[in-house]
C-alpha cells in the first residue's frame, strides 16, 4: 500500500510539473515597420489553446511618416502629424511548426477602428514563430500584411517583433 501511495504521488508530481506551457493566457507588446514609412505598435492578449493553437485579441495603432513639404526632410510635423490609424481586432493562429522550445503560427483575423476621420476595417494574414524563454515568457517576430478597408493606407505589409508574458 505505501509503494502504491508513493507511486501515486510521483505520477502526480510529474503530470503537474510536465506542462508544454498549453492553454496559457499571456499579455504582448510588439512593435513593427511597415511598407512604406509606417510603424506600429501592438497591444494584445493571447489565449492558447491545445497544441499551440491559440487566439489573439489586440489593440493597434499605426503611424506613417512623410517628408516635409517645407525642409524636404522628416521633421516632428511630418512624422507625427501625417496619417494615424487605430483598431482593436481579433485574431485566430493554427499551429504550422512545433520544435523544442518553439513554434509557428500562421495569423488570421480582422479588426474594426479610425484614421481620425471614418471607420476603417482591416483583414489580416501572417506568419508569427514564438520562441519560449525561460520563466515561461516569449519573444517572437511576425510577417504580417494587412488588407484596409475605407483607409488612406490600403495595403499594408511588414516585419514586427514583440514579447509575451
Amino acid at each position: 500500500m505505501k509503494k502504491l501511495l508513493m507511486f501515486a504521488v510521483a505520477i502526480l508530481t510529474m503530470a503537474g510539473t510536465a506542462s508544454a506551457s498549453d492553454k496559457d493566457g499571456r499579455v504582448q507588446i510588439g512593435a513593427g515597420l511597415l511598407y512604406e514609412n509606417g510603424l506600429e505598435l501592438t497591444v494584445g492578449y493571447e489565449k492558447e489553446m491545445s497544441h499551440h493553437n491559440a487566439w489573439e485579441f489586440f489593440g493597434n495603432v499605426y503611424l506613417k511618416w512623410d517628408k516635409c513639404a517645407d525642409c524636404g526632410h522628416v521633421c516632428p510635423d511630418s512624422f507625427w502629424k501625417n496619417y494615424r490609424s487605430w483598431s482593436v481586432g481579433a485574431a485566430y493562429k493554427p499551429c504550422v511548426f512545433r520544435g523544442r522550445n518553439n513554434h509557428g503560427n500562421l495569423r488570421l483575423g480582422g479588426s474594426v477602428g479610425s484614421d481620425t476621420h471614418e471607420v476603417i476595417g482591416g483583414i489580416h494574414a501572417g506568419y508569427e514563430h514564438s520562441y519560449v524563454m525561460r520563466g515561461k515568457w516569449q519573444l517572437y517576430w511576425q510577417v504580417k500584411t494587412e488588407f484596409v478597408i475605407n483607409g488612406r493606407d490600403w495595403f499594408k505589409t511588414g516585419v514586427g517583433i514583440g514579447v509575451k508574458f
